[in-house]
């Protein structure tokens, strides 16, 4: 709907309210078909990829579950390792991981109530991936070390694995495989 404004009286000199408005609203002409719903959002499905920052891409959710992987904490400890994350920003990132299933809070104590945390297996499973961001990061930064072979002292490098052939997939070997 359009809707055009007029002031319906000058305010009085020295008068320090504002004059008021009257409002009229114009209908709008209503198209002769009806929308159809386009195809991006019939399929407006996240990937993969938004799906997973969805649960873990906000700020501190990642370096979290990686001070949860040596084992469970406590929030202290949790705020220590993760040193300039505010109370309340460690207490939401937890209650998130937590409602996502990849946290498990464990009262320890009932007066006053506090908990350990440990990753549930699904956030286990963020390991891999926390690796391959570690990678990234000292391949691109200027202070960090690839993680290396013991044997050689050659950067080792990732590639996608096939339990059930047990061989290696190349990028042309995978449809659903965009990232490379």
């Amino acid at each position: 709907m359009r809707s055009s404004l007029r002031r319906v009286s000058p305010p009085a000199p020295g008068d320090r309210t504002t004059a008021p408005l009257e409002a009229s609203a114009a209908p709008r002409e209503a198209s002769a078909a009806p929308r159809q719903e386009s195809a991006a959002s019939r399929e407006s499905l996240p990937s993969p990829l938004a799906a997973a920052l969805d649960s873990v891409g906000d700020r501190w959710t990642l370096l979290l579950v990686e001070a949860l992987l040596g084992g469970p904490r406590r929030f202290g400890d949790l705020q220590e390792a993760l040193g300039g994350i505010a109370p309340n920003v460690l207490s939401q990132r937890l209650r998130r991981l937590e409602s996502e299933g990849l946290v498990l809070a464990q009262p320890y104590s009932e007066r006053p109530q506090r908990y350990v945390y440990e990753l549930t297996s699904s956030g286990h499973e963020l390991a891999g991936a926390l690796r391959l961001l570690s990678d990234w990061g000292a391949r691109h930064g200027e202070s960090a070390e690839p993680p290396r072979h013991e044997a050689c002292g050659t950067p080792v490098e990732v590639r996608w694995w096939c339990p059930t052939c047990e061989r290696p997939v190349g990028d042309d070997e995978s449809a659903d495989l965009h990232y490379a």
